[in-house]
């Protein structure tokens, strides 16, 4: 589905991520992880084209996408949803207008199929009877299924998650985790979960991905990734048990 081929991204001088090879499978979860400044939301930015590598190929499917003009990646988003770290809805329109946006300005759907999609969606992430709300009246944990139902109406095959527990607390996370495997399940889609928190890409992940100071360190299952010997993957499990110990 996805396929990173000698990945090479800087900004001036500075290089952010160095020769980064990876391939994500077809209906697979993979949780990219690394602290902060790593390069995980650089890498995050190239998959869906925001940026554009400084060399290397990125394949999605059977397109490269590096060397796409604007229109053209446009047409392979439609296979992409994205679920942004702070929801990014829109504050001036309705939960229900939020999820339909996409479908009205990239279809000729008739109003009465979007509606009908709207609810599927807003159902699917458990957000029943919601759709006439405004996002100011929602909490974190809600807001983030609003961005969910959007990044979904238009049936992508691929899914993207950018820090999906920032700012939410221990259960709500867990809750968000549990909504990521259910629609993973339910669509059968591929989704890329870049975070922070190991905990969280333990319970979700097919697949760990370390990228630290702008190298890919360490790929494989959940499993084998809790028995890597990397003195730099263990320093990330300790930080993180440090923390919840604390």
């Amino acid at each position: 589905m996805i396929r990173l081929v000698d990945v090479c991204k800087s900004f001036g001088d500075k290089e952010v991520l160095h020769h980064i090879n990876l391939t994500i499978e077809d209906g697979e979860t993979l949780a990219i992880i690394g602290g902060s400044g790593s390069g995980k939301s650089t890498l995050l930015r190239l998959l869906i084209g925001l940026i554009r590598p400084t060399s290397g190929e990125i394949w999605i499917g059977d397109t490269e996408i590096s060397r796409l003009s604007e229109a053209e990646l446009d047409k392979v988003r439609l296979h992409m949803g994205m679920v942004f770290q702070y929801s990014a809805l829109f504050d001036s329109m309705t939960v229900g207008d939020n999820v339909a946006f996409g479908l009205r300005e990239h279809t000729d759907m008739p109003e009465k199929e979007v509606q009908r999609i709207v609810e599927e969606k807003l159902n699917l992430v458990g957000l029943e009877n919601v759709a006439h709300r405004m996002p100011n009246e929602l909490s974190g944990g809600m807001k983030k299924r609003v961005s969910l139902a959007r990044a979904i109406a238009f049936e992508p095959e691929i899914v993207f998650y950018d820090e999906p527990s920032s700012g939410l607390d221990p259960i709500m996370t867990e809750k968000i985790d549990e909504l990521i495997s259910h629609t993973q399940q339910a669509l059968n889609v591929t989704s890329v979960v870049v975070t922070h928190d190991m905990a969280s890409a333990c319970r979700i992940a097919d697949r760990i991905a370390m990228v630290y100071e702008g190298e890919l360190i360490a790929v494989d299952t959940v499993e084998n990734f809790k028995n890597i010997r990397d003195e730099r993957v263990q320093a990330f499990f300790h930080t993180l048990r440090t923390v919840k110990e604390a």
